[in-house]
């Protein structure tokens, strides 16, 4: 077992309302139960003694090659490991609960086979609860099962013949071989209360393969069943499928809440501080993650979130005091109080490991613009209840768009005129009134609109920079900032106006390297933390997207095509790529996912056209 395995070579099962990361060598070294932001059972991602780990792997030393891969079109990820002695596959899933209703149970499955010749497997279970800070008993049952009790959290190890389970203090281990043809399963279930096994009986009987094998049938079954909505027909779909899989896995399923990544703590640059939890739902990251989703036609996820949206528009009741605020946990709860857990090393030592996020109560006016953005698409719009929330948010808005806020990108080095906040104001009015135009709504089109004029007369104003041709960061300064590679998205300027082409070029020869773009320089605009980042992958694909929509389409076609290189090996991302090609940052992260779908469709469409003018 590698201590720290590379940030890449990880694959994600979830069952929409939590989700488990495992590395290229069979372990499982991140899983949060029973949902998403819940404390974790095991974390050696984030410290490899402390942190706890369920390793299934062949016991054959160094002589094993090992592949990863998903099978097609699922959530089901398969580790194979090819030998002198044979070929054994690991299949790991979690059965889908896609119902409206929070589970106190979820299952993580592990089925296991040999394919070729045989093959010895090992198999090392070290929950450690609560972020790795609390103990544990340990309880072997009648069945040759055994029971993790943690703080208010069980964790019910089974195994099918011929596993037998031994202690290891309070830790559990079981070596055993497998011949070609011959098949086992382990089942780890997590429960808020009294474990139980595939059939939710506490201290049930042993599971058998055949009941793996159908809950395999199943899982597979909601994933190809699910992907029947894609009206994707491009020229990237595996990417793409891929990406759609991993922003539906980000999805709580009982509120239709995203979340911006699966795991806290993983650093955006080694051995740094930019360390931060993003299982939590962003308004900005949900609001692009269900437009992204529905542009690919899955309506139900995007209904699920406007739902979820409006309610919280509805419930005011913010940390912030704002009307929003930029996040929420998956429930809608506001207060994300940070906290240091320093008893934890950090990823590759990355301290400090942060568990929930003080950003929470940062003010960003832009999230407003991204509110409205998701809701302008939505062909119902909701009950008059919900479009007066939403009416009074913006009435709110007119009087208070412009004020000094900390930006899209968290910054902690103080408030500014940031232009993207300012764009996002101008989305919020612009949508707003042409929702309650569509949809004959009640609502003070006068002063929206007066409104609207007049934050993009001081973007232009200020937020134009002559000297360097250029939008840029904020009123006070000439940096570049790649969150305005959305002006054209957003419909502010068309593709070709000439202002937004220079603001591209400038782009291009400040934030781009060889096709991978920085969100800024945090040199020339000090953020108020300290070290460097990578360049950001949200960044580039947008990049690509801007290239496409403005003609420059072989550019655009070969930035992608590079871009897709840095995935890793079953098609997921990070938030960003460090200097040697390395993923860094949270993992997988829903920013990126949602900019390559967007990319790809923009890509699709303007090589149609332009195949179709030559033609």
């Amino acid at each position: 077992m590698m201590k720290y395995p590379p940030i890449a070579d990880h694959g994600i099962v979830g069952d929409l309302q939590t989700a488990a990361l495992i590395a290229a060598d069979g372990t499982v070294d991140w899983w949060c139960t029973p949902r998403f932001d819940a404390p974790s059972v095991f974390a050696s991602l984030l410290d490899s003694d402390r942190g706890g780990h369920c390793r299934l792997a062949a016991d054959v030393g160094d002589d094993a090659t090992v592949r990863q891969l998903y099978l097609p079109d699922t959530a089901i990820l398969i580790t194979r490991f090819m030998a002198p002695s044979g070929v054994g596959e690991v299949v790991d899933f979690m059965p889908p609960d896609p119902s409206t209703t929070p589970s106190r149970r979820h299952r993580l499955i592990r089925g296991v086979r040999v394919v070729r010749g045989s093959m010895p497997f090992e198999l090392i279970c070290r929950p450690r609860f609560d972020y790795g800070r609390a103990p544990h008993d340990l309880t072997c049952l009648d069945d040759g099962s055994m029971l993790f009790r943690g703080p208010g959290t069980d964790l019910h190890l089974q195994v099918t013949a011929p596993i037998a389970l031994h202690p290891d203090g309070t830790d559990v281990s079981a070596r055993f071989t497998l011949q070609a043809g011959e098949q086992a399963a382990v089942v780890l279930t997590s429960e808020t209360g009294t474990a139980g096994d595939l059939s939710g009986r506490p201290g049930g009987a042993t599971p058998s393969v055949e009941a793996v094998r159908d809950a395999f049938e199943a899982c597979s079954a909601f994933w190809l069943d699910w992907l029947r909505s894609s009206r994707y027909r491009g020229r990237w779909h595996e990417m793409v499928t891929r990406s759609a899989i991993t922003l539906k896995l980000l999805t709580y399923a009982p509120t239709g809440a995203p979340i911006a990544a699966a795991t806290m703590g993983l650093p955006e640059q080694i051995g740094g501080e930019r360390n931060w939890d993003y299982r939590y739902t962003w308004v900005r990251d949900a609001s692009l993650s269900v437009r992204s989703l529905a542009d690919l036609g899955f309506a139900t996820e995007a209904n699920a979130f406007r739902r979820w949206l409006r309610d919280r528009l509805d419930a005011g009741g913010t940390a912030s005091g704002e009307p929003l605020q930029i996040m929420y946990r998956v429930d809608g709860e506001p207060h994300l109080t940070e906290e240091v857990l320093d008893h934890l090393e950090g990823y590759r030592r990355s301290a400090p490991v942060r568990a929930g996020n003080a950003a929470a109560d940062q003010i960003q006016l832009d999230i407003y613009g991204e509110a409205a953005y998701a809701l302008a698409q939505a062909e119902d719009i909701g009950g008059l209840g919900g479009w007066h929330a939403f009416a009074r948010v913006i009435d709110w808005l007119v009087e208070n768009w412009d004020r000094l806020d900390e930006g899209i990108w968290e910054t902690r080095g103080g408030r500014q005129n940031f232009t993207y906040s300012r764009l996002m104001t101008w989305v919020a009015f612009d949508r707003a009134a042409k929702l309650a135009t569509a949809h004959s709504r009640p609502g003070d089109l006068t002063r929206w609109l007066g409104a609207r004029d007049a934050v993009l007369q001081q973007i232009v104003d200020h937020g134009w920079n002559s000297e360097r041709r250029a939008f840029v960061q904020h009123y006070d300064t000439d940096v570049l900032d790649a969150s305005l590679l959305l002006m054209p998205k957003v419909g502010f300027l068309t593709p070709g106006d000439p202002d937004w082409l220079a603001t591209l070029d400038a782009m291009d020869s400040e934030l781009v390297s060889d096709s991978l773009v920085y969100r800024y320089d945090p040199a020339a605009s000090p953020d108020g933390l300290r070290g460097s980042e990578g360049t950001f992958n949200l960044c580039t694909f947008l990049y690509v997207e801007a290239l496409a929509r403005a003609g420059r389409l072989t550019q655009a076609r070969y930035a992608f095509s590079k871009m897709l290189t840095y995935a890793n090996h079953v098609g997921l991302f990070a938030e960003e790529i460090g200097p040697s090609g390395e993923q860094l940052g949270n993992f997988p992260q829903a920013f990126t996912h949602l900019a390559l779908i967007d990319a790809a469709l923009a890509l699709d469409e303007e090589l149609d056209r332009a195949e179709g003018g030559a033609g």
